[in-house]
């Protein structure tokens, strides 16, 4: 189960989902960046992103995760909505997020993470280069970290020198955004900024495999392996 917070960011309103465990806390805190195909449908349309909450939640975590598309109308083109995205917006959007999560009560706010799956893996990304106090931050599947968004955004990928945590990133070989090329150049730019971090590949696997309203892209053996991944880095880090 979850609740629902407005926040109001630079006027526009923005719907949070709020997911929280069984009892007192505190609790560690991820803050989930959502992907790319609730940009028409909403935060609470979407099964993949209320099953991310609940499993988090079911494993010991708290939880937010916030609607970055809320400067448009939902019923917008999502070509629009990508051509026109901002990257110092979404920041905007991510660090009151986090204060949300951080000012919670039941939330321990000196262990805080950040994760995303497809457009959220590009904006966890984003999110980690913004925010010093995140602990860790997982990447599974982020396009477009090496693309600007924004009239004089830098592209993120140039940023990883300011991640204050370790990284796990989690990518399909059969993907092209990312590639593995451009898994590679991932790899050697946190490799050259000297930020701790572990890459899984999968073979047999492309874009969003774990999200399993897509029956093309689901691979049932990989997800189940790469979220026994995720969670062992997320309790190695924030429990």
């Amino acid at each position: 189960m979850y609740t629902k917070e407005i926040l109001e960011i630079d006027g526009s309103p923005m719907e949070t989902l709020v997911f929280k465990p069984e009892g007192a806390g505190p609790f560690p805190g991820l803050v989930v960046a959502q992907h790319l195909p609730l940009a028409h449908t909403g935060l609470e349309n979407d099964p993949f992103t209320i099953d991310v909450g609940e499993k988090l939640a079911a494993h010991g975590y708290a939880s937010v995760t916030p609607f970055v598309f809320h400067w448009w109308p939902k019923e917008e083109d999502i070509e629009v909505k990508r051509d026109q995205f901002r990257d110092d917006q979404a920041v905007k959007d991510m660090n009151a997020a986090y204060d949300l999560l951080a000012g919670m009560d039941e939330v321990n706010e000196k262990r805080i993470g950040i994760i995303g799956h497809c457009w959220g893996g590009r904006l966890s990304w984003l999110g980690a280069c913004h925010n010093p106090r995140y602990k860790a931050a997982v990447v599974l599947y982020g396009g477009r970290i090496k693309l600007p968004m924004g009239e004089g955004a830098p592209a993120p990928i140039s940023l990883a020198s300011n991640i204050p945590c370790p990284m796990l990133g989690i990518f399909g070989n059969d993907d092209q955004n990312p590639s593995p090329a451009d898994v590679k150049d991932l790899d050697a730019a946190l490799d050259k900024a000297g930020v701790a971090h572990t890459f899984h590949q999968y073979d047999g696997a492309g874009h969003g495999f774990q999200d399993f309203n897509n029956p093309d892209r689901y691979r049932e053996e990989q997800t189940k392996d790469s979220w026994e991944k995720v969670l062992a880095f997320l309790d190695s880090r924030l429990k």
